[in-house]
């Protein structure tokens, strides 16, 4: 039997009995922010179910491949897995995040000026089709196949070590460990990170404001209050059409004023 280090948890414990059962409670547990953050957005503004599961499973998708991949890098070496899961996921949520606005800054911007409508984050067409889904999808994981790509390559950097060491060098239990790299912290950090990303790279639904003839910004509420106000003033609406019936009786009485006489000479 492989000897079990002085602190930290074995090899093979993120894949095991429990490191699985830890990891689908966080995937439940995390992604049942995004719902919440469904029923936060206002009624008007709500998306429907089909785009928001568009949406979401952009993040779901890219979710699981940062996750499985760490797992990966963690058990390659013979240090403790649960301390290089935990140095992957916090370098994830500070410069992989600064990464990922970066990656789906640059995408939108090179298909709008491409004028591929359908690969903008965000719009599925009218109706919505799965195959704009699919091609966001793959742009998506390769903006976070980008962000772990770096990351790997900023923990070739000498020193990880001693961070190791003062994370989770003072727990002596593996199990607790194991509960802290697995479920607390990535619960706490994924919240954050689905509802901000989230509100990255769905579609901007809010109604703009629209500028009058004068050049003053009028606003959709000012707008119902001024509609609003004209139906509930049945005199002004009588005595505008009193004046416009007055005007017209006028015209008519000039035009008939300038009509030349012909008398008829026998």
């Amino acid at each position: 039997a492989t000897p079990r280090p002085a602190h930290g948890c074995g090899s093979g414990a993120l894949l095991g009995r429990f490191g699985v059962l830890l990891q689908a409670l966080l995937a439940l547990c995390a992604f049942s922010t995004l719902m919440l953050k469904r029923f936060k957005e206002p009624k008007e503004e709500r998306r429907p179910w089909r785009i928001w599961f568009y949406d979401t499973s952009k993040q779901a998708i890219g979710a699981l491949f940062i996750h499985f991949a760490n797992v990966f890098l963690s058990d390659l070496t013979e240090e403790d897995p649960c301390s290089l899961y935990l140095i992957n996921f916090i370098l994830d949520a500070t410069l992989g995040m600064l990464l990922i606005w970066l990656g789906v800054k640059v995408v939108s911007w090179i298909v709008q000026h491409k004028k591929h409508t359908y690969l903008v984050f965000g719009e599925y067409g009218d109706p919505p089709q799965a195959a704009a889904w699919i091609g966001q999808c793959i742009l998506y994981l390769l903006i976070m196949v980008f962000e772990k790509t770096v990351i790997s390559l900023v923990l070739l950097i000498p020193g990880w070590t001693k961070l190791q060491q003062i994370l989770l060098g003072y727990i002596p239990s593996p199990q607790l460990e194991l509960v802290l790299v697995m479920f607390v912290v990535p619960f706490i950090v994924n919240a954050i990170m689905f509802w901000v990303v989230d509100s990255l790279i769905m579609r901007k639904r809010k109604q703009k404001d629209t500028l009058d003839i004068n050049g003053s910004i009028e606003t959709p509420q000012a707008r119902r209050i001024e509609e609003s106000q004209v139906l509930l003033s049945p005199d002004m609406d009588f005595d505008q059409s009193e004046s416009d019936q007055d005007i017209s009786v006028l015209q008519g009485k000039k035009q008939k004023m300038k009509q030349p006489s012909y008398q008829v000479v026998i």
